[in-house]
């Protein structure tokens, strides 16, 4: 794998994400998530998985320059559902997938973040969705799993005006189980994972199975109807703009059109 780094030590695979320098989430890099998952389900030493970001971020966004090369609005529908489809199956996982989190996960890193089973924060980190101020909306589930952990007021100010929260902040609305100092994280969800890694495997399995009822019908089609009016919005004028102006660091101009 190009962007992903694999090792297993003591019954918890740890999935780094080393791609300088914000660890953007690229068509490649999902599709490099999905080998690793599949890979660690069937290795039957692994009982655990912790995964977080190599450098600054734990992912910074999806790859925004990617967006210039999709040709139309079906094809864009086509890549968040396939972005969907990878996290869900990180949610739905057999095994406990936790995510340390450091620097920021912001758009898809905090979508990925979100299919986590556990969620740990350095107090600095900034987590948000900020796919608005690019005239789009999140693609890879991010509507319907934001309110599940922080409510619909949460999740609307989030969305509405793209402006990221704090790791502390993210524990108190509950949106993250834990926030550490950025040199206690990785050591904590360590001990977090070898604590889980003890369980029983077929226990674990068991309890993640239903947990993932408490997800209603009405999610799943939320989702769906997500990845529809993401690839709506990809067509609009406001889109265009949105994306442009992200590329050239200046603040966009929307007509809403």
């Amino acid at each position: 794998m190009e962007y992903l780094k694999l090792s297993v030590e003591n019954h918890v695979a740890f999935i780094t994400i080393d791609h300088a320098p914000a660890n953007a989430l690229s068509s490649s890099i999902i599709g490099e998530l999905s080998q690793a998952f599949d890979q660690i389900e069937k290795d039957e030493a692994v009982r655990v998985v912790l995964l977080h970001g190599e450098g600054r971020f734990f992912s910074a966004g999806a790859d925004i320059k990617e967006f210039t090369e999709v040709k139309n609005g079906k094809a864009f529908e086509k890549l968040t559902k396939n972005g969907q489809s990878v996290f869900e199956k990180i949610e739905s996982f057999p095994k406990p997938v936790i995510a340390a989190i450091h620097g920021a996960a912001l758009g898809g890193g905090l979508e990925l973040a979100m299919a986590c089973h556990i969620r740990l924060v350095t107090e600095r980190a900034k987590l948000g969705l900020p796919e608005l101020q690019l005239g789009l909306i999140p693609g890879f589930a991010g509507t319907q799993r934001l309110p599940r952990y922080v409510g619909m007021a949460k999740a609307a100010e989030m969305l509405f005006t793209s402006e990221p929260i704090s790791g502390t902040q993210a524990v108190q609305c509950g949106l993250a189980n834990h926030a550490f100092s950025d040199e206690e994280l990785i050591p904590k969800a360590k001990d977090l994972a070898n604590k889980i890694a003890k369980k029983s495997p077929l226990a674990l399995k068991s309890a993640i199975e239903l947990l993932n009822y408490s997800k209603h019908d009405s999610y799943h089609k939320g989702v769906e109807r997500e990845a529809a009016l993401f690839g709506q919005a990809f067509d609009t004028a406001d889109a265009k703009e949105g994306i442009a102006a992200f590329i050239e660091k200046r603040e966009a101009v929307f007509k809403g059109k």
